[in-house]
């Protein structure tokens, strides 16, 4: 039975039928996700993985007292994910996410070196914002330089997997087979109303710089911060607290406000796949970002309401922080890297205003990777691109001496 309402959950999407779906949620998971939101994330889906469904065999497994976990795999002509459900015995659901295929497996780049450094397990931070880790130390004497990985927005794991890709792995390994030193880690969920993106990056952010600084074959004076799209976002907010990081590394950073962003993302992928479901999809974001821009948004704000079903606390944060301002005052080193392909940031409204607030200062690079998108993959690829390994790696290292102090320019 509890296989058929999972299945039933995956023929109501396709018909565009997310009403449906909602009816089913139990009442937690209806304060936290909407019709509309389902209808956004599986047009998102639906033009991620292609046409031409194949729908695998359901798998089900024990998830707490009277709930079962039923996982199905889902393939695309382009990719695939997997559909899972918590069902209780009367059917109704206590959660439902997509995740990526179940046989994925990610394989190491080309240009990682595995023999050239070590890995080490590691918990950041303590108490409610504690996240697992990965630390990448390089085979090498001396102390190396470090980087702290800040991944995109939302639950993303250390790796910021994707599927079967899984693009912050990429930059550790690539960066560590390079002579430097990188801490990646799990984010914390948006779990409670009062979410925000402080309590989103800042304890971890901050634990994390303060672990790799004290280990030992580490340059604790040399610690940068590398942020990837919401983490770019961020990791100005994170240095501006700290106030001791080395210099900042923005992969894909978003300036643009974030409302408006998911609009143009949402119309993007509605235009490569058109149809009513991509209309009615946008129809939806447009309702939650009007809502999370307007003046009546208050903390009562139901998340379902708002885009990707985060916290109204999380968009009220938003529009007291200035991501450009914040890094401007920071006053640190910036490599700002960017992609031509990337539609979720882009070069001519979000790339445009960190040229505007920091282009002039010479101690910041801007550099446009035209054949990449907003995971730094070229069309076709599955890792991050080799020159923007070589890229980030060539502006850290060559401005310290191996003695550890900075070049004079």
């Amino acid at each position: 039975m509890r296989e058929d309402v999972a299945l039933a959950v995956i023929d109501l999407a396709r018909a565009g039928r997310f009403a449906d779906i909602e009816a089913l949620f139990t009442p937690p998971l209806r304060a936290a996700v909407s019709a509309d939101t389902l209808r956004t994330a599986w047009a998102a889906e639906t033009a991620r993985i292609g046409a031409d469904w194949t729908v695998g065999t359901p798998v089900t497994e024990p998830a707490g007292p009277g709930r079962e976990r039923v996982s199905v795999p889902v393939t695309g002509d382009r990719d695939g994910h997997t559909v899972i459900v918590t069902v209780d015995g009367n059917g109704r659901l206590h959660g439902l996410r997509i995740a990526p295929p179940v046989a994925a497996a990610w394989r190491p780049p080309r240009y990682a070196r595995p023999s050239r450094f070590t890995e080490h397990e590691v918990t950041v931070g303590s108490g409610p914002h504690a996240v697992a880790g990965t630390v990448s130390l390089p085979r090498r004497r001396g102390r190396a330089p470090g980087v702290v990985l800040l991944g995109g927005g939302g639950p993303f794991d250390r790796d910021g997997s994707v599927g079967a890709d899984k693009p912050l792995k990429d930059i550790a390994w690539g960066l560590a087979s390079r002579g430097i030193a990188v801490l990646r880690m799990d984010k914390v969920a948006h779990s409670h109303p009062g979410f925000t993106m402080v309590e989103e990056y800042l304890p971890s952010g901050l634990a994390a710089l303060d672990l790799l600084r004290r280990r030992p074959t580490v340059d604790a004076g040399r610690i940068h911060l590398l942020g990837h799209s919401g983490g770019g976002r961020a990791a100005p907010r994170v240095a501006a607290a700290d106030g001791a990081v080395a210099g900042l590394v923005i992969l894909a950073g978003d300036a643009a406000p974030l409302p408006r962003a998911a609009v143009r993302a949402a119309r993007h992928l509605a235009a490569r796949q058109p149809g009513p479901d991509a209309d009615a999809a946008v129809d939806a974001i447009l309702r939650q970002a009007a809502l999370a821009d307007s003046p009546g948004l208050s903390a009562s704000t139901p998340a379902a309401d708002l885009p990707f079903g985060w916290p109204a606390s999380y968009w009220l944060d938003l529009r007291g922080y200035d991501q450009v301002a914040t890094a401007a005052a920071v006053g640190r080193p910036m490599l700002v890297l960017q992609g031509g392909r990337d539609y979720q940031v882009t070069v001519a409204d979000d790339l445009a205003r960190w040229r505007a607030g920091l282009g002039a200062r010479p101690d910041v690079t801007v550099r446009v990777y035209d054949d990449v998108d907003h995971f730094f993959f070229r069309e076709g690829g599955r890792h991050v691109d080799r020159a923007v390994i070589a890229g980030i790696a060539g502006w850290i290292r060559p401005r310290w001496y191996g003695s550890g102090r900075r070049r004079r320019s």
